[in-house]
């Protein structure tokens, strides 16, 4: 019998944790959940962690973007909502929403430059 593994849980290290948080929780509006240690966020939707960011586990690079060559994808209910309160923060609007592969999509990065996707998810899972 093979071995069957499977994402089990993200998080990100994050140069500026309290930054970070502030991002992801009044820019994005994630629920940061009451668990975790103190080096990290965890965030949470409708009481299961989904995601978390973190302080560095080794030294980061003091500039550029962290995270080059992945992008995490997210479900939405609002992306013209999220473009419009990301336009006005310390995160980066990589384009308009447009259509994608699973309905409508923006495509963002955060103050650290992880690339972030949220779609509008039409269809089934």
């Amino acid at each position: 019998m093979a071995n069957r593994t499977n994402l089990d849980f993200v998080s990100v290290q994050v140069r500026d944790l309290e930054a970070a948080r502030a991002f992801y929780t009044d820019v994005i509006g994630f629920s940061p959940s009451d668990e975790g240690p103190e080096n990290a966020v965890v965030f949470q939707h409708e009481g299961t962690a989904i995601f978390a960011i973190r302080t560095p586990m080794r030294p980061l690079p003091e500039q550029g973007p962290l995270g080059v060559g992945s992008s995490l994808w997210f479900d939405s209910q609002d992306v013209e909502g999220l473009y419009e309160r990301v336009q006005a923060s310390a995160g980066a609007v990589m384009g308009p929403p447009q259509p994608g592969p699973f309905g409508k999509q923006l495509t963002i990065a955060d103050p650290d430059g992880y690339v972030l996707v949220f779609h509008e998810y039409k269809g089934t899972h």
